[in-house]
């Protein structure tokens, strides 16, 4: 039985997808299975897969799913004890997973890690984790600054899903309607979700500097429009589902005068500002259900 499950979602990612699995069978750790869900991909990424990896899990959807729910599709049917979700534009040193399991296997309540993503330059950091302003901006750790500055373990809100590591009993743990990561949010802002949720739950996410991987971005090629209206219409989501009343009165002031200028701005340049307005409000009552489970326990009343 794997003890690892390692989850690669692609969409037209064939020019790095090589080069991912390639770091993922080069592990020192070995005790691992790797199930790829390909969202109706049109480079030819599912016949590489079958020609070049029979003993993958291949999960072929005919149409884009979104990482959420193509996530989703695969801890389903994921056999491991740990879930690694790795992106098809993230290769990893050799010792990346046997560094995050031999830290977390033994830490109760510690249901989540990450390890030190660089850009593709090697010299900067791409993320060594997530954070949260008070004026709930979106921050991966240590982004852009210089490698050298990151190299102590800290525990963090929770790790950027591009290479995140998740107890299975967590993600089990805190599910809501069948779902681990959120399929309202089809991508973008989802492991920000899956984190805030774990920590209402009483569960910690920890930064391993010593596993190391290395991050494109956006090897998706969505336009900026695009990513720019997942990226608002989520983070409203987010807060509607995870911000504490007290917490929300408190830093009200920071998010107001973040998300109406941000609002006003984009109201000029992104065609689909329109949509973010109904698609927030076509979602609030069932955003809100799920606000009610995370909440639904002593330990989480407000």
């Amino acid at each position: 039985m794997p003890e690892v499950s390692v989850i690669v979602v692609s969409k037209d990612s064939l020019s790095f997808l090589k080069r991912c699995l390639e770091s993922v069978y080069n592990q020192t750790y070995s005790n691992f299975e790797v199930i790829t869900v390909d969202n109706d991909s049109c480079d030819g990424t599912v016949d590489f897969i079958k020609e070049n990896y029979p003993t993958i899990t291949l999960i072929a959807n005919k149409k884009n799913l979104g990482f959420c729910m193509a996530n989703n599709q695969a801890i389903e049917v994921a056999k491991g004890k740990f879930i690694l979700t790795l992106n098809p534009d993230v290769y990893l040193d050799k010792n990346y997973i046997k560094n995050i399991v031999d830290v977390i296997s033994d830490l109760k309540r510690v249901g989540m890690a990450t390890g030190k993503l660089l850009k593709f330059d090697l010299k900067h950091i791409d993320s060594c984790g997530l954070y949260l302003s008070k004026s709930r901006r979106l921050f991966d750790i240590g982004q852009g600054r210089v490698n050298d500055n990151f190299n102590s373990r800290r525990y963090i809100l929770g790790p950027c899903a591009a290479a995140a590591v998740y107890k299975k009993e967590m993600l089990d743990e805190i599910k809501h309607f069948g779902e681990y990561f959120d399929n309202d949010f089809f991508f973008l802002v989802e492991d920000f979700d899956i984190a805030w949720r774990a920590q209402h739950k009483g569960w910690r996410a920890i930064f391993i500097p010593d596993a190391i991987g290395y991050h494109f971005r956006n090897s998706s090629n969505c336009n900026r429009d695009y990513i720019q209206y997942l990226s608002f219409r989520n983070r409203i989501f987010l807060l509607l589902k995870n911000e504490k009343i007290n917490s929300l009165l408190m830093n009200l002031p920071f998010i107001l005068s973040y998300d109406v200028l941000r609002l006003i701005y984009i109201s000029f340049i992104n065609r689909y500002t329109l949509k973010v307005i109904c698609d927030i409000f076509k979602s609030t009552p069932r955003i809100f259900k799920k606000r009610k489970i995370i909440f639904n326990s002593k330990k989480n009343k407000q």
